[in-house]
């Protein structure tokens, strides 16, 4: 089964871009389930995963878990994460796995299931951030100059589009270094407050590396969450 559905028209920017072509998404039924994916696999998100080969069924006549022998009464189960085989004691959750666009929660053993809740937070919390953006002061380079930008992950999860009086883009694939900058020790010893991002990435049809700093402006605590969120993008 295959449906297309209409996505947003990607912004347009000077030349042609990979993150200025429209993409669309289209639903796909497998064994697993229902996902829905880019039409076109150039857009896969960095955070994707792809679906595993279940063990076929005639490698595994016990649980991969407990040992227990399937027979007529206890059926087997793959796991949609790892694609082992389980009895249904063993592989009984129905977990969201938006790493692989399911639809709909997909039954995971309990090994997977604690993997995939823990990544439901980022997907539920920190992506949401990443995508809203910050504002920050943003220097290209060794430049002395800088400029107000404001910075968000594209909702491809692809790149980072930084939009001020110019605009560039920056794609998570090709940045080699992340290191946030945090504004040293706080009051009282609590945890000190990311105020800044030090990037070290290859521009699109370049090998020469750039460097980009970003440091808060002026809602510093809008800022420092943005930074945090990616953060757990490394």
């Amino acid at each position: 089964m295959v449906e297309r559905i209409c996505t947003e028209q990607r912004r347009k920017c000077c030349g042609v871009k990979m993150s200025s072509v429209p993409e669309g998404k289209k639903l796909v039924r497998s064994l697993s389930g229902l996902r829905m994916v880019p039409e076109n696999g150039a857009f896969n998100s960095p955070f994707s995963l792809d679906e595993p080969q279940w063990v076929p069924d005639k490698e595994c006549p016990r649980c991969m878990q407990c040992d227990t022998k399937f027979d007529f009464i206890r059926r087997k189960h793959h796991c949609r994460r790892c694609g082992r085989c389980f009895c249904d004691k063993c592989c009984s959750k129905k977990v969201a796995l938006h790493r692989m666009c399911f639809v709909d929660p997909v039954r995971q053993c309990a090994e997977c299931s604690l993997v995939s809740q823990k990544e439901m937070e980022f997907y539920d919390k920190q992506l949401k951030v990443l995508l809203g953006g910050g504002t920050f002061v943003v220097t290209l380079g060794t430049s002395e100059k800088s400029e107000t930008m404001t910075c968000r992950l594209s909702n491809n999860h692809r790149y980072l589009f930084l939009d001020g009086e110019s605009h560039f883009e920056v794609e998570l694939s090709r940045i080699s270094s992340m290191q946030i900058l945090t504004d040293g020790a706080s009051p009282g010893g609590a945890t000190s407050r990311a105020s800044g991002m030090l990037l070290h990435y290859k521009p699109m049809g370049s090998q020469d590396t750039q460097q980009l700093r970003v440091e808060a402006a002026d809602d510093k605590k809008a800022a420092s969450l943005w930074l945090a969120a990616m953060h757990k993008v490394q």
